[in-house]
């Protein structure tokens, strides 16, 4: 049967999430990739012109389906500004919970140190996708007067370089659960998240608490949910 190209590339992208995830993104060629998914070289590139193009996708892929189930909660009519930011950081640790053995796998491969590249390409993707989102929500709150923000663009792209420092801090605080020590990683979790929030409150010019950067438990929920 002949399978339409939408069909094929979501395969061959299949094919090398599973692969770059057991072996490495270095350490897995094309061949692997077309071994894997049954098809032959000039079929591949018929899809993707180089494995970096396929990375690319892949990432970009990854980068959708977790901005997806968030996206709502940026663009929700009956919430303000605020209320919009705090649903986002409400939604994104209720998602983390009920997502949270598959993201534990997921943190497991992508911070490999064979991994890197995989890391950053889909953490640029995220970014690429989510700064319209989180500039427009600047825009507005800046300009219903809850904020002050002359700049939408460099603001939300500063948000998000942040976030990206606190992904470390979520690794450090598995690799301490797992090790036994779940209270005290939950609490560096927690401890950490409320800074942001205040990071967060200070450079949109909000007194310290308005945005609620976490909720009581999660740091416990998340690191504690069982697979």
């Amino acid at each position: 049967m002949i399978k339409a190209p939408e069909v094929r590339s979501a395969e061959l992208l299949d094919c090398a999430q599973r692969l770059f995830f057991e072996r490495g993104y270095d350490d897995t060629t094309v061949n692997d990739i077309i071994r894997e998914a049954g098809l032959s070289k000039g079929a591949f590139y018929h899809y993707f012109a180089s494995k970096e193009a396929l990375l690319e996708a892949l990432a970009a892929r990854i980068a959708r389906e977790s901005l997806a189930e968030l996206e709502p909660m940026l663009e929700d009519p009956s919430l303000d500004a605020i209320g919009r930011l705090n649903a986002l950081f409400s939604g994104s640790q209720r998602l983390n919970v009920e997502l949270a053995p598959q993201l534990r796998k997921t943190f497991a491969v992508v911070f490999r140190p064979e991994n890197v590249v995989l890391f950053h390409r889909i953490d640029e993707a995220a970014r690429e996708l989510a700064l319209p989102m989180i500039a427009r929500l600047l825009r507005k709150g800046s300009e219903e007067g809850a904020f002050e923000v002359p700049d939408p663009i460099a603001f939300a792209d500063m948000l998000l370089q942040v976030r990206l420092i606190f992904r470390n801090v979520m690794h450090r605080a598995l690799r301490q659960a797992e090790g036994g020590d779940l209270e005290e990683a939950a609490h560096l979790l927690e401890e950490r998240l409320r800074i942001y929030g205040i990071a967060v409150d200070r450079l949109l010019k909000l007194p310290d608490g308005t945005i609620e950067s976490v909720e009581p438990g999660f740091g416990r929920a998340f690191l504690g949910a069982q697979s």
